[in-house]
């Protein structure tokens, strides 16, 4: 059933916490619904995989990867990206919800710029040592899957344990996720959120660059 009250913060935060998330209809409908999968989505990161011509591609340094660089570019970017079958499901109060949430460093973006232009990305909420995907978008080979990359490495570099995908894609099974019945991703969520891990958007590029070589040595 769509809700009709406004999505806070605050109410994101506490369905997060309980394992909920919120969708809409399609990008012009203004109510949403809340959506609590059986079997969820996860990827694990210590069996993250990552392909051989991905690792070229990263090590290349084709695409400049940062964080929290632009979070209303990247939101607005997946809300405008059709989803096979579906459409797109990110309105306008979604878009205002997370972007507050993300003024207030509970949500996070991950950008990847081609000759200065913004071209793929991801974000999503960070709950201490949980990161709960939400969306993202590619409007260049692989650029996406570099943003992913470069995600798990610095999970991996706080020390934050639960890669949360929500549902499981062709895209995200190439990379290791796997789904998991939603009373076994409770537990995992409710460890991570009680660890001291925080997610850090500003790393040096050194740590960067290491943390993104540990996780294609894998």
């Amino acid at each position: 059933m769509s809700e009709t009250y406004a999505l806070s913060p605050e109410l994101l935060i506490s369905a997060y916490s309980t394992g909920i998330f919120p969708m809409a209809e399609s990008r012009h409908d203004p109510s949403f619904f809340w959506v609590d999968p059986q079997d969820r989505g996860i990827l694990p990161l210590e069996t993250f995989h990552v392909s051989h011509s991905l690792k070229k591609t990263i090590r290349k340094q084709k695409f400049s990867v940062q964080f929290d660089t632009d979070f209303a570019a990247v939101i607005a970017a997946c809300a405008e990206t059709p989803r096979p079958d579906e459409g797109t499901w990110i309105n306008d109060q979604i878009i205002n919800a997370y972007t507050e949430l993300h003024h207030r460093g509970v949500a996070h973006s991950v950008e990847c710029r081609l000759d200065g232009k913004l071209v793929g990305g991801l974000y999503g909420v960070s709950l201490n040592g949980a990161f709960c995907g939400e969306s993202m978008f590619s409007h260049a080979t692989d650029a996406s899957k570099v943003a992913l990359v470069h995600l798990v490495a610095r999970m991996q570099h706080c020390k934050m344990q639960l890669l949360d995908t929500q549902f499981v894609t062709d895209h995200l099974k190439s990379f290791g996720a796997i789904e998991i019945p939603a009373r076994d991703y409770l537990v995992r969520l409710g460890q991570a959120i009680e660890s001291e891990a925080r997610f850090q958007p500003r790393v040096s590029d050194e740590e960067t660059m290491s943390s993104v070589e540990a996780v294609m040595s894998c």
